[in-house]
């Protein structure tokens, strides 16, 4: 019997298959268990299943984006942020636009 509570984005392996999947998401009105596996199929456990399961925890496996069909150059850089070159005067560069705002409100 599986006495591991589903966490979602932990890892589990299944002990008879060796099967790697994540857990992605949990719905506890209909006591089910969304999982995904390595390869990006994608499945649900009801919670009487789950307690069935032999299950031990694992650790996410280096190549897990590979269903997601990111390269390596997309991996490397998905985290960094974007600084545009002219940081000091961002509004440096916008013109007005001219604004009709009645008779009684004149731009300068």
């Amino acid at each position: 019997m599986n006495k591991l509570p589903a966490e979602i984005s932990a890892w589990y392996q299944e002990i008879d298959s060796g099967v790697l999947f994540e857990v992605v998401a949990i719905d506890e009105e209909s006591d089910t268990i969304e999982y995904q596996h390595v390869d990006g199929e994608v499945g649900e456990y009801d919670l009487n299943t789950w307690q069935q399961l032999y299950l031990l925890p694992a650790e996410a496996p280096e190549d897990w984006r590979s269903s997601y069909e990111l390269s390596k150059e997309d991996r490397h850089g998905s985290d960094q942020t974007m600084i545009p070159e002219n940081m000091s005067d961002p509004l440096a560069n916008i013109e007005p636009d001219l604004m009709d705002l009645g008779d009684d409100f004149h731009l300068l």
